[in-house]
């Protein structure tokens, strides 16, 4: 922080020792609070920092808004500004004991963009082709990138992002960032979830638009939820004491002098930078951005949490974690929209009954219970061999459509594909009902980047069973607008009917005629827990 010194020196005319030096800490606003931000239009939006205790904080606005303020005890400091409508560039001016100024502020549409590598991944990560992972059918894809990269510039696209850093036990204010506009030397860095998601908006709105970037690539989504958060619930709250207690002691414990070099390319880290820990992540990176005003938020993870141990309980931690998240912001039920694990791993031939994967997809769906969610499906667009798709264009666009139809107002048909809504079983048949079916469902096919076209290929990826839970391949067909008939010669009473429920259900092909795929569901109300397989073994004599 930098220090303004006063000396006042005696006069001629009256003997007196010198004044002492006194240390004034110059006011600071906090750290999103750059040259070229942007800033959200046509609300009231905190502004805050740090001064001197008791120092008086004025803040004046190049559109016409000023505001006031005396840094309390800690020498923090918070006003509210009426926002302008969409435009710029403008001005912020701060003065107390000295005076600065935010220059090139942009008015627009800002969005916080979190989770994990599939939004923490840069454009230029998705650039080059790999043999042993990429298939063929995405090089269009890494072509069309290479080529954003390099000629798309818009000054009035820009983004911030938050450095990765981890608080496992205490909420921090402060983090390290920048504001970037678009261009070719910026956009390799920018998120590619994000930026495409961005660039639709900026198409139709044509106002500026402000992408906060916050993720962190291999995190599950405890390390996202604040630790008041875990007390609501018992199993919650255990799993909190637990490991923050397995916590405490390694960092107690723990001695680099004593870790194993062996063949690490990296210093030994504390365990206090486990970026898995609970609250850790929220903490270190989310806190310090509250209260900016945003829009809303967009959210890419789960990936961490497909596995058998808590797959099944997936949609409490992620509704618990955006619901905290909306009471820490204090701006209300903000919009809040998801990405659906795409498609991964070897496509399977046989009926599943449990799958860690599938479930959390299943659980994410689940999720849209909360008010002003939405989530973008991603069934047609995943990589067999990379848990990363390429094709973040068709992401960005599906997310930013759940935004123009429900916060912009844009006269969009279908802004999700197919969702289950209910079923009816009758006379041996389950007559599934769907939501967000638009002009009508089909049979579709989608290649690459390349729109949904409609097809005359049967139905696939539907599975049936009885009581028995045995599950077998079902017949299905499109008997209505909204509704799909699933059925099976030899289940003459069945019980449950699943979509695509797997990690991989291969070319699964239920569309509405907007181009959009179904999601993954399960007609069970509550999807059992995992349960490990017995081995197979000889039986005693």
């Amino acid at each position: 922080m930098k220090h303004r010194h006063i000396i006042l020196a005696a006069t001629a005319a009256v003997a007196a020792p010198l004044t002492p030096i006194t240390s004034l800490a110059d006011v600071t606003p906090a750290a999103m609070f750059t040259d070229n931000m942007v800033i959200q239009r046509d609300t009231e939006a905190p502004v805050w920092g740090s001064a001197d205790a008791g120092e008086k904080v004025n803040v004046t606005a190049s559109w016409g808004a000023n505001a006031s303020a005396t840094a309390d005890k800690d020498g923090k400091w918070k006003v509210t500004l009426k926002t302008p409508a969409a435009g710029g560039p403008h001005t912020i001016t701060l003065k107390g004991n000295n005076t600065m100024k935010i220059n090139n502020v942009l008015s627009g549409e800002v969005w916080f963009c979190s989770g994990q590598s599939n939004m923490d991944f840069y454009l230029k990560q998705l650039t080059k082709f790999n043999p042993k992972r990429t298939e063929a059918v995405e090089q269009p894809t890494i072509d069309y990138i290479n080529k954003e990269i390099a000629t798309a510039e818009d000054d009035q696209l820009r983004q911030f992002e938050v450095t990765k850093n981890t608080s496992p036990f205490k909420p921090l204010d402060t983090l390290n960032g920048s504001w970037v506009s678009s261009s070719p030397k910026t956009n390799d860095g920018f998120s590619a979830t994000a930026y495409f998601f961005a660039r639709e908006l900026r198409k139709e709105l044509k106002v500026p638009v402000g992408i906060i970037k916050c993720a962190w690539g291999g995190t599950r989504v405890e390390a996202w939820i604040p630790a008041d958060a875990y007390g609501q619930d018992k199993d919650m709250a255990a799993l909190l004491k637990q490991e923050r207690e397995v916590l405490k002691k390694a960092i107690a414990t723990w001695d680099p002098k004593k870790v194993k070099e062996g063949n690490r390319r990296r210093a030994p880290k504390s365990p206090e930078s486990n970026q898995q820990a609970p609250a850790t992540l929220f903490n270190g990176m989310a806190h310090p951005v509250l209260p900016y005003a945003i829009k809303g938020a967009i959210w890419y993870q789960g990936e961490s949490n497909a596995n058998n141990k808590v797959a099944s309980r997936y949609a409490q931690y992620f509704q618990a974690m955006i619901t905290s998240w909306r009471k820490h912001w204090g701006q209300g039920d903000f919009p809040f929209y998801f990405v659906q694990l795409a498609t991964f791993r070897t496509e399977v031939t046989e009926p599943l009954d449990q799958d860690p994967w599938a479930t959390v997809i299943d659980q994410q769906r689940r999720t849209l219970s909360l008010k002003n969610t939405g989530m973008a499906v991603l069934n047609d667009i995943g990589e067999a061999r990379d848990i990363h798709p390429h094709n973040k264009i068709d992401v960005g666009i599906r997310l930013a459509l759940w935004a123009l139809k429900n916060d912009y107002g844009k006269n969009i048909v279908a802004c999700s594909g197919p969702l289950y809504q209910s079923h009816e079983i009758k006379d041996g048949k389950v007559v599934i009902s769907f939501d967000h079916s638009g002009s009508g469902l089909m049979a579709g096919s989608k290649t690459g980047m390349e729109p949904t076209v409609a097809t005359k290929d049967p139905l696939k990826g539907f599975q049936i069973c009885g009581k028995d839970r045995k599950w077998q391949w079902a017949e299905a067909a499109i008997t209505g607008p909204n509704t799909v008939t699933v059925s099976h010669k030899d289940i003459t009473k069945p019980t449950i009917v699943r979509y695509a429920w797997a990690p991989n259900p291969g070319k699964v092909n239920l569309y509405n005629k907007e181009g959009l795929p179904t999601s993954i569901f399960t007609t069970e109300v509550e999807i059992p827990a995992y349960q490990t397989p017995k081995a197979k073994g000889k039986k005693k004599k």
